[in-house]
């Protein structure tokens, strides 16, 4: 008995993690439809990556902050399967594509909070709601949260509070989408070597070797090792896991 080739939709797949994750299942055997909000060739380029891999791939444009456009972004998506796949359903989502935050709390304004929801807690929840008929029984779902999350620095309350309540998010959708068989989980990333923030762990040596001097394994992450790990959370081995916080850190701040 064959089965047809798994098709993971990732958002934010043009650059940084969403980028790495992409590639990374495809080599895995999964086809990949990737988003990007302003970066087409970006994702031309992923694109053109993964059809190298020798799998099938598309990108769609799609910014997270704006709710209203998911029921027509999930009118595309449909059709997008469809078109190229021939089929109805897509098997994994990976709520991905987000921004940084850098301000104490006494300095962060409505405007800086307002995009933070917007972008890492209403996006994923909303979004999540208008792909639901379109993710097959027995799919997955992975939610990008951070590992500001479990220890503070301080400058992200904003930031982290949004990835806290993508984790509680998490536990609700593993709950009540269970009755399908889609397991849902977190992952949350330590420090990675991205443009992420500015880049600032990638191209700041000071604050490199500070995340190294904390950090079990010695370094700070680099982006491959969040691209394995999501296809990790995506192996077919890995199925019984569901409604989990899993931490890519490399064992940091411990």
């Amino acid at each position: 008995m064959t089965f047809p080739t798994p098709i993971a939709l990732i958002t934010g797949g043009s650059r940084g993690l969403g980028r790495n994750a992409a590639i990374a299942l495809a080599r895995q055997g999964t086809d990949v439809i990737i988003t990007f909000r302003s970066g087409f060739d970006d994702a031309r380029s992923v694109v053109a990556e993964i059809e190298a891999l020798g799998r099938r791939a598309a990108c769609l444009q799609l910014d997270v902050s704006d709710a209203s456009g998911f029921p027509g972004f999930a009118g595309a998506v449909r059709k997008l399967l469809a078109d190229h796949w021939q089929r109805e359903h897509f098997d994994f989502l990976l709520n991905n594509a987000g921004m940084g935050l850098v301000a104490p709390i006494a300095d962060t304004t409505p405007e800086q909070f307002d995009t933070m929801m917007a972008v890492h807690l209403k996006g994923p929840f909303f979004l999540t709601q208008a792909l639901l008929p379109l993710i097959a029984d027995g799919g997955r779902i992975i939610n990008v949260s951070s590992g500001l999350t479990r220890f503070a620095l301080p400058g992200y309350a904003a930031y982290a509070s949004m990835k806290g309540g993508v984790e509680v998010l998490t536990r609700y959708l593993a709950k009540e989408l269970g009755v399908h068989g889609i397991r849902v989980n977190t992952l949350a990333p330590g420090a990675i070597e991205t443009d992420f923030g500015g880049g600032a762990v990638r191209d700041n040596a000071a604050l490199n070797a500070l995340i190294a001097g904390n950090t079990a394994l010695g370094r700070a992450g680099l982006p491959d090792d969040i691209g394995g790990a999501v296809a990790a959370l995506l192996a077919p081995g890995s199925g019984w896991i569901n409604a989990q916080r899993v931490e890519a850190s490399g064992g940091m701040f411990l």
